[in-house]
C-alpha cells in the first residue's frame, strides 16, 4: 500500500464509479437495498481476490443476468416491488442456491478442464438464453416508464401524470444513448450513471414547480452512519433475514448461473487479453469460479444480489493500462465505506421510478442485443436446421412460458413453480447434446 500514488487512489475512484451504476441499479429495479449491493459487491471482490491468489484484476458487482428472476419473485399481486421479508428470504436462498452451482462448476472445471464445459454450453444455447432473459424484462421497463404499478386489460390510458413519467423516462433515455455513443473519456464508461444523475436533476427541477411529486422523507430520517443489511425490525433496528429455501424459487434463479458461468469464462478471457496473461491457466478457472461462487453465496446471505465478474472495470484496465490488482481490492474497500453512509444508501433510494424506466430501456435492450452478438460472433450457419430449432426452442419456451408465470406442480403440499428459462436452459443443453450436427447427418 505505502508503494502507492495518489494518482493509484484516483484510478480506484475511477473504477468505483465504472461499477457504481450497474452495481445499485439491478438493487433498484428488484426491490433490494442498493446499499446492501455495494457492501456485498466490495466484499464479494476480496473473497474473489483471496480466491485467484490476488492475480485477477477484476472487480465482482451486481448481475443482471438475475433480474427477471428476483424482480418477479420480489412483486407483489398488484405488481409493486417491495421489501416483504418472506420474500426477501426466498431470494435469499435462490442466490445461495445459485452460488453453490458455481462452485459445483469449480469442482467440474478443475477435474475435466475448461474446453469439455464448454462444449456443453455453446453460443447456440447461451445466445438465445441471453435473449429470452432482456426480453422478458421489456415490460417491466415500460411499466417503470409509465410509473404504473399494474395494468388491466390490454392497453394503458394516457393521461397527464403518465406522460410527464414518460417524458422524464425519455429525457433518460436519450442521455445515456448520448453519453454511449458521442461521450470519451471518462464519461463514456459511466453512462448509465450520467444518466440516472441526469434524470434525477431533472425530477428534482419538476418537483420545486409542482409537475412531478417526490418525496425526500426517506433521506431526512436516514442514519448517517448506517449497517448495510436489507431490512429492519418493528423499531427501524437493521437486522439480518436469514434465508429460507425454497425449491420454486430456487429452480427460477439457480439455473441463471448455467449462464452467467458462460459469461464468467469470456469476462475472464477478455480480462486476461487484456492484461496479456491467460487467468484461465494461472490462477485456473477452478479458482476465478470458486470467488465467483463465494462472492455470490456471501451476497446470499446478507440479502444483496448475485455477484459476477465486471466487464465495465475490464474497460477502465484498458483505457489506463494499469492492471494493477491492488487497485481493485482498493476500489472494493471504497465500496463498503461508501455502503456504511446511511443518507447516500437513502439518496439512491429515492430515485424516481421514470428514471430507472429510461435505464430500463436501453439496459434490458442491451442483453437482448447481446445474444444476438454472441449468435452473429460464433459464425453459426442457420442454414443447418439443427441450429434453427436449438435457437427456437430456447426462444419459444423461454418467452412462452414466461409469459404465462411459469408452470405450477404440485408436489406433495407445496407447489412447485418452474420459469421458462430453467425449462429453456435444460432443453436448450438437451437439444445441442442429443441432436446431430450437420457433419454427422451427411455421414450417414
Amino acid at each position: 500500500m505505502s508503494d502507492l500514488k495518489a494518482k493509484d487512489y484516483l484510478l480506484s475512484i475511477q473504477h468505483l464509479f465504472a461499477m457504481f451504476g450497474a452495481t445499485v441499479l439491478v438493487p433498484l429495479i428488484t426491490g433490494l437495498n442498493p446499499s446492501v449491493a455495494l457492501f456485498s459487491a466490495g466484499v464479494g471482490t476480496l473473497i474473489f481476490h483471496i480466491c485467484s491468489k490476488g492475480k485477477v484484476p477484476v472487480f465482482l458487482g451486481s448481475s443482471f443476468a438475475f433480474l427477471g428472476a428476483i424482480g418477479i419473485i420480489a412483486q407483489s399481486a398488484d405488481g409493486a416491488t417491495i421489501y416483504d421479508l418472506e420474500r426477501l428470504s426466498k431470494v435469499q436462498g435462490g442466490v445461495i442456491a445459485a452460488g453453490i452451482v458455481y462452485l459445483v462448476f469449480a469442482v467440474i472445471a478443475y477435474i475435466v478442464g475448461t474446453d469439455r464445459i464448454k462444449k456443453v454450453f455453446p453460443p447456440v444455447v447461451t445466445g438465445p438464453v441471453i435473449v429470452v432473459i432482456g426480453i422478458q424484462l421489456s415490460a417491466i421497463a415500460i411499466k417503470d416508464c409509465l410509473n404504473i404499478v399494474s395494468v388491466s386489460g390490454s392497453s394503458v390510458m394516457m393521461t397527464k401524470e403518465l406522460g410527464v413519467s414518460l417524458l422524464i423516462a425519455l429525457f433518460t433515455l436519450a442521455v445515456v444513448i448520448i453519453c454511449t455513443i458521442f461521450a470519451k473519456g471518462f464519461f463514456k464508461i459511466v453512462p448509465i450513471l450520467i444518466g440516472l444523475a441526469a434524470g434525477y436533476l431533472l425530477c428534482v427541477i419538476l418537483n420545486a414547480f409542482g409537475i412531478f411529486a417526490m418525496d425526500f422523507s426517506a433521506v431526512q430520517n436516514a442514519a448517517w452512519i448506517n449497517i448495510p443489511l436489507q431490512t429492519t425490525d418493528a423499531n427501524g433496528v437493521p437486522f439480518i433475514s436469514l434465508p429460507s429455501f425454497d425449491w420454486g424459487i430456487i429452480l427460477s434463479i439457480a439455473p441463471i448461473a448455467l449462464v452467467t458461468f458462460m459469461e464468467h469464462i469470456g469476462d475472464i478471457t477478455t480480462n486476461g487479453t487484456v492484461v496479456g496473461k491467460d487467468f484461465l491457466k494461472d490462477p485456473g478457472l477452478h479458482r476465478t469460479l470458486l470467488g465467483d461462487g463465494l462472492a455470490t453465496i456471501f451476497a446470499g446471505l446478507v440479502g444483496g444480489p448475485p455477484n459476477t465478474t465486471y466487464s465495465e472495470n475490464t474497460g477502465v484496465l484498458a483505457t489506463t493500462k494499469n492492471y494493477n490488482p491492488l487497485l481493485l481490492r482498493i476500489t472494493a474497500v471504497f465500496a463498503i465505506i461508501l455502503a456504511l453512509f446511511g443518507k447516500f444508501g437513502a439518496v439512491l433510494q429515492t430515485i424516481p421510478v421514470p428514471v430507472k424506466g429510461g435505464v430500463e430501456i436501453m439496459l434490458f435492450g442491451m442483453i437482448a442485443a447481446i445474444g444476438i452478438r454472441t449468435l452473429a460472433e460464433s459464425d453459426l450457419d442457420f442454414t443447418h436446421s439443427r441450429n434453427l430449432v436449438i435457437v427456437g426452442l430456447i426462444l419459444v419456451l423461454g418467452l412462452g412460458i414466461n409469459a404465462l408465470g411459469g408452470l405450477t406442480f404440485n408436489v406433495g403440499s407445496q407447489a412447485l413453480t418452474i420459469s421458462g428459462l430453467f425449462v429453456a436452459v435444460v432443453i436448450g443443453v438437451i437439444a445441442n447434446l442429443v441432436l446431430p450436427k450437420e457433419e454427422d447427418v451427411k455421414n450417414k
